[in-house]
């Protein structure tokens, strides 16, 4: 991505999300956004991506071991969820005197 202007994307942590593409595809169960990196276009997503971490012998976890935790994916590859047709749709955004709100295209509602 270029580095010259802050990219802006619609979606923030906390946001409920579906994963449109990948091996964890599934349009139908939103999950919720841990954290979102938009210099990178990356996002953390619960339940979502899980890798595999090998931990070597350390003095808060003295056996070691293997854990499986999330990494980040593609923010391109979530869309946002829209509660309220309980489907993914697309967003717009709309100046206020607050700032930016953003709206569901599908529903027509102003996404918290």
């Amino acid at each position: 991505m270029k580095k010259r202007f802050k990219p802006k994307f619609n979606i923030k942590k906390g946001d409920n999300v579906v994963v449109i593409a990948g091996d964890d595809k599934d349009r139908t169960q939103p999950r919720q956004v841990l954290s979102v990196n938009p210099t990178d276009g990356k996002v953390l997503i619960e339940g979502v991506n899980l890798v595999t971490k090998h931990l070597k012998p350390n003095a808060q976890n003295p056996q070691g071991g293997i854990v499986k935790e999330e990494a980040y994916m593609a923010i391109s590859n979530v869309m946002l969820w829209d509660a309220k047709s309980k489907a993914p749709a697309r967003v717009k955004r709309e100046r206020t005197d607050a700032g930016f709100i953003r709206i569901s295209k599908k529903s027509g509602e102003a996404i918290k």
